[in-house]
């Protein structure tokens, strides 16, 4: 009998929570790039871990299910640290990413972490893909090469020399890679776990591991919309990754990623309305032609690699 986890088979229910992901992903990188202009990429990131740990925990106190790690084995505990690291790996590159790039450009790079989890799923899990979900997963790839190309072009106008804009882009690229090693292992752990359990621990660990590098006092200094900003970016956490895990229980972590790497024509959305509404506070995305058609594929292939798949399914 086979010890590698299977989905729910709960369609519906994967498609809505991974949409749920997609929405709070979208949001995040312009709230995180406001929010560095007061708070170190560190502190930020530790302080969303301490606002997790303490919901999860009360989340999962409230329903008695605070125990359950007893017999874990050495093999899923090791397991469960690798997914922990991974996280927090996850979080410190990307924020370093955005903090030296544009919000819409690394919302763009990650999702490769998304494409990456679907290769995962294929190679670890033994998901299926069929011809016509390869042609998306193709064209996904295309759009995001495609997008990635336009923006390099304005490199030089926002960068002025001094590199920090693809220092940015490497950083949030490694972001990626080490997220989709998380999201594995944490898909494997649900074998034995609920996935708010999982979540729990892991947001442990992250808060003593960047508790040492952490600033609170730079919280001691922030106005009432920083606040708010900052306590946007803790909840978006719990939020966005509780649903993901949940879509992971109930739906192939191909199908999750497809829908997901919707996630950055979401960005540009926000980057732009909030753009139109307070300038000052955010500078638009510059796109041509070029970038646009790159965002069109990424949503033909990531719905071919979804809908098509669901249909077949049925």
């Amino acid at each position: 009998m086979s010890t590698l986890h299977r989905a729910s088979g709960r369609t519906r229910l994967g498609l809505a929570l991974s949409l749920v992901t997609a929405a709070c992903w979208a949001t995040l990188p312009v709230a995180l790039k406001v929010t560095l202009q007061a708070v170190d990429p560190l502190t930020l990131t530790w302080f969303r871990f301490v606002v997790s740990a303490l919901l999860t925990a009360a989340w999962l106190g409230a329903r008695g299910q605070l125990g359950g790690f007893a017999g874990l084995g050495r093999r899923r505990w090791g397991l469960l640290a690798i997914a922990a690291v991974m996280l927090v790996g996850n979080y410190v590159f990307y924020l370093l990413g955005v903090a030296r790039t544009s919000p819409g450009n690394a919302q763009l790079l990650i999702q490769l972490a998304p494409l990456l989890m679907a290769i995962g799923g294929i190679l670890v899990f033994g998901e299926r893909f069929r011809a016509a979900q390869w042609l998306g997963l193709a064209l996904l790839a295309a759009g995001l090469g495609m997008f990635f190309r336009d923006q390099l072009v304005h490199v030089d106008a926002r960068d002025h020399g001094n590199g920090a804009y693809l220092t940015g882009s490497l950083l949030v690229v490694v972001a990626a890679v080490v997220w989709a090693v998380y999201a594995l292992a944490q898909k494997q752990l649900l074998v034995r776990l609920g996935s708010m359990q999982i979540l729990g621990v892991i947001y442990v660990v992250a808060t003593l591991l960047l508790w040492p590098f952490a600033h609170p006092t730079q919280l001691l200094r922030l106005d009432g919309v920083q606040w708010a900003l900052l306590a946007f970016c803790a909840l978006n956490t719990v939020v966005a990754y509780g649903a993901f895990a949940e879509a992971l229980a109930h739906w192939e972590a191909s199908r999750v990623s497809a829908v997901i790497a919707l996630t950055p024509l979401l960005c540009l959305g926000v980057i732009a309305a909030v753009h139109s509404w307070w300038p000052a506070v955010l500078a638009p995305e510059p796109m041509s032609m070029l970038g646009w058609i790159g965002a069109a594929l990424v949503v033909v292939g990531s719905s071919t690699v979804s809908l098509l798949g669901q249909r077949r399914a049925a």
